[in-house]
């Protein structure tokens, strides 16, 4: 069994995942339009939402980030999509020198809420929300700290 973060947006997903790609330094971005299937008449979707991203992926540093659009037709099922702080993405146990390039483009447009910096417990630990309202949460040392801290 795996488990993988997945995303969802409310029709920018194709702007995340540009934004993503640089940020992340992704060495792998696939994508899927609704309109790769064609029009189903039991669910009509208008030409925008067709043209919405139905299932991406970007790979990163041995990781994946999975994430679509909710078309507006469909929230009417799903619910709405909203921006909030339930979900929290951390990157761990990467060097201080990755940490910082994907820290500072992630917070490109977005919110510094403790900035890169080295701490009792990490070299390099801080949390950003980005400009899509994820959050991301950095600590080079997250394996070493709660090995040591749980003996």
């Amino acid at each position: 069994m795996k488990s993988i973060t997945y995303l969802q947006f409310n029709g920018d997903a194709e702007e995340a995942l540009s934004f993503y790609e640089v940020a992340l330094q992704a060495t792998s971005v696939q994508k899927v339009r609704f309109d790769a299937f064609g029009q189903n008449p039991n669910v009509p979707m208008t030409e925008e939402e067709q043209n919405m991203i139905m299932e991406a992926r970007i790979e990163f540093f041995g990781n994946r980030l999975m994430l679509s659009d909710v078309p507006p037709s469909m929230q009417a099922m799903t619910g709405e999509i909203t921006k909030g702080n339930s979900v929290l993405i951390s990157i761990i146990d990467a060097d201080p020198e990755m940490n910082t390039k994907s820290f500072e483009k992630l917070a490109e447009g977005g919110t510094v809420i403790m900035p890169l910096s080295s701490t009792p417990w990490s070299a390099s630990f801080g949390i950003v929300i980005d400009q899509f309202g994820v959050m991301w949460k950095f600590n080079s040392d997250a394996s070493k700290f709660l090995d040591n801290f749980l003996k």
